[in-house]
């Protein structure tokens, strides 16, 4: 689980960069799929969000955030769970 520190907080604790963001009131359903959801119809979802990622003013925030959290779900900067993961199995880039 991740560290308490790095979920979000309340508003002045550094997590207002969350309100700039593109998503922001957007339908959660985009960048969460719902069990059981693979194939094409997963991608084409996948795709969606990081379409929105790619025109993010912080996207870079939002995937620090989700690669320090360990975030387990979803779109988050524009990386998908399984690239995130990918990402940390790496290690940090020499």
């Amino acid at each position: 689980m991740p560290e308490q520190s790095l979920r979000p907080g309340a508003a002045g604790t550094g997590w207002e960069w969350r309100y700039e963001g593109a998503c922001t009131g957007m339908d959660s359903s985009v960048f969460f799929h719902p069990e059981g959801e693979r194939g094409s119809s997963r991608r084409r979802r996948d795709d969606g969000a990081k379409a929105v990622c790619a025109t993010c003013p912080v996207i870079i925030r939002c995937r620090e955030h989700a690669l320090a959290a360990h975030e387990p779900y979803g779109v988050w900067g524009g990386m998908t769970e399984e690239e995130r993961r990918a990402a940390l199995s790496r290690g940090p880039r020499s």
